[in-house]
């Protein structure tokens, strides 16, 4: 079956459907990971005995969201999206119930091999929004992406919240309490596999929009082929370079910040506002940068954002240690910053290439960024250890310099190729 095949009002319909299954997916989705990655630390603590390998599942997870997105396109081209969504959730599933086991058996090395298989359940989370955005003509590319990834706010909200209460469920039943959490995901993630499989029915492929010409073939046509064709596209390496770029920054600063704060004297509600506002930033406000990008164009929400980044990055280097509202501000913004580029740059990677093509280069994009992610995260300590806070903050701001130009020399030549 193919989009040609059915009537207009039912074509709409399923593209209906299919939307709201992807949204719901990234909500139940998110909520099982951010639930699980609330007590990773404190697990891996916990195990090894030491703080030394708290990061690891932190690490880990992040390693199996980039290597899920990579393995997961190319799932996707051959079989299409619903049969690779539902795979990496399954595989988050079975993440879950591994991790579970590393926590009954007090095995670090289980627990990693268990959190490397939720990031796959993550991968599926942000390979969602591209799907979505198959569905809809080249001008709503970015307000498809920016109502999906709306979804993980319901994940960023109610996550952190099922941790306590599934750790005392978890005693009743007499579980380790760092258990609960990671039965979260077994049954949120679950739910996501479900829905995905049950109504993204057709496939998203067989209901894509076929209005650019470029969309006329099968995914696993020869358009497929090459990859090097694909990276010559002028739009392509600058939604990479932005998407990498806005996603370093941002962990470089939101992985520190919490330690910064209470290194300062605030406690955890004030830590918890401050990352609460950057969570909010970062995905409460997608369908406002969609509409943005739809409106006013990719690059130039692009430039928006990594500007936005850039200024946030140094608010919170001159933020004073004891004043919490200049970092809260600081924080809202680098979220929000992350999400104009994170919006327009994964349009970017929507616009002017088939079904095929896109979808072989966003896996391989979504895993660079979040490779490049693991590296941010590690980094920021050793940079705070050795310097300052402000000193990364100001690392931040530096670091957007060379993408922001680069995003700008470019613009009339992406412009041209569209």
């Amino acid at each position: 079956m193919a989009s040609t095949d059915l009537a207009p009002r039912e074509l709409a319909r399923l593209r209906r459907r299919a939307t709201w299954a992807l949204v719901a997916g990234v909500a139940l989705g998110s909520t099982g990971h951010i639930a699980a990655a609330t007590v990773a630390t404190i697990a891996a603590k916990h195990i090894a005995g030491s703080s030394a390998w708290s990061g690891a599942p932190g690490a880990a997870v992040v390693l199996g969201a980039a290597v899920g997105a990579v393995s997961l396109s190319q799932i996707m081209v051959r079989r299409g999206r619903r049969f690779g969504l539902v795979t990496g959730y399954a595989l988050g599933v079975a993440g879950a119930l591994v991790a579970t086991a590393g926590i009954l058996v007090a095995s670090l090395p289980v627990l990693l091999a268990g959190t490397f298989l939720i990031g796959f359940g993550n991968a599926s989370n942000q390979l969602s929004r591209y799907t979505a955005a198959d569905l809809v003509p080249p001008e709503r590319h970015a307000s498809a992406i920016g109502l999906v990834v709306w979804g993980a706010t319901i994940g960023a909200v109610v996550g952190p919240n099922l941790a306590a209460p599934a750790g005392a469920l978890a005693v009743r039943l007499g579980l380790p309490e760092l258990s609960g959490a990671y039965l979260v995901p077994v049954v949120f993630v679950g739910a996501a596999a479900l829905i995905s499989f049950f109504l993204l029915r057709p496939d998203p492929y067989e209901l894509a929009d076929r209005t650019s010409k470029r969309d006329t073939d099968r995914p696993e046509g020869p358009t497929a082929v090459s990859l090097a064709s694909v990276l010559a596209r002028p739009s392509v390496p600058v939604a990479i370079v932005a998407l990498i770029a806005g996603m370093v920054v941002m962990v470089l600063i939101m992985t520190m910040t919490p330690l910064h704060m209470a290194d300062h004297g605030h406690d955890l509600a004030s830590v918890g506002l401050v990352i609460s506002g950057h969570t909010f930033g970062m995905y409460g406000l997608s369908p406002i940068s969609g509409r943005l990008t739809d409106r006013f164009g990719s690059v130039r929400v692009i430039l928006a954002g990594l500007a936005t980044v850039a200024s946030a990055a140094i608010l919170a280097a001159i933020a004073p240690p004891t004043g919490g509202l200049i970092l809260f501000l600081a924080l809202f913004l680098l979220g929000y910053g992350w999400n104009l580029g994170y919006v327009a740059g994964s349009a970017l990677l929507t616009t002017g290439l088939s079904l095929a093509e896109r979808t072989r280069i966003q896996g391989l994009t979504d895993g660079l960024i979040w490779s490049s992610a693991a590296a941010a995260s590690l980094g920021s300590g050793l940079v705070v250890a050795f310097a300052s806070f402000a000193t990364l903050g100001l690392l931040g701001a530096a670091f957007v310099v060379v993408p922001f130009l680069l995003v700008l020399a470019r613009r009339s030549a992406v412009a041209a190729a569209r």
